[in-house]
């Protein structure tokens, strides 16, 4: 005869624990899935330069901040860029065409696959709008 061991209430001690274990498991996933949907967009300005000419002063801009540049590409309007000095972080850049002559650029940080806020990047646009507008 085999004999299982009861709690007081006739259920076995372990599948509380386990069920306990599942929900906390659960609570915790749903709130790291959560936290990245809350990320604010990227940081974005129109400027009256062409696509073209505003992302090669943005690759410029970037290097002399001491940005390393992954990867640039004019026909895609993309540069990635990694700060070589802590604290560490990408920078994503976007061009795309805006109106007649103009362009929308984006500017987005990344820490360790997370969005950084928009401030990050604000002095990076300050200096890009007065580079733009010689």
């Amino acid at each position: 005869m085999t004999r299982r061991w009861t709690s007081v209430e006739g259920k076995a001690p372990g599948k509380r624990l386990l069920a306990l274990a599942v929900v906390l498991m659960a609570v915790w996933l749903s709130g790291c899935a959560g936290s990245s949907s809350m990320a604010e967009p990227p940081r974005q300005m129109l400027v009256a330069v062409a696509p073209g000419p505003a992302l090669n002063e943005t690759l410029a801009m970037l290097m002399e901040q001491g940005y390393v540049i992954t990867q640039a590409d004019g026909e895609l309007g993309r540069i990635d860029a990694s700060l070589a000095r802590p604290p560490g972080y990408r920078i994503e850049a976007r061009g795309e065409p805006a109106g007649a002559s103009g362009a929308s650029v984006s500017l987005q940080g990344y820490r360790g696959g997370r969005r950084l806020p928009p401030a990050v990047v604000e002095p990076l646009f300050v200096e890009l709008q007065g580079r733009l507008a010689r």
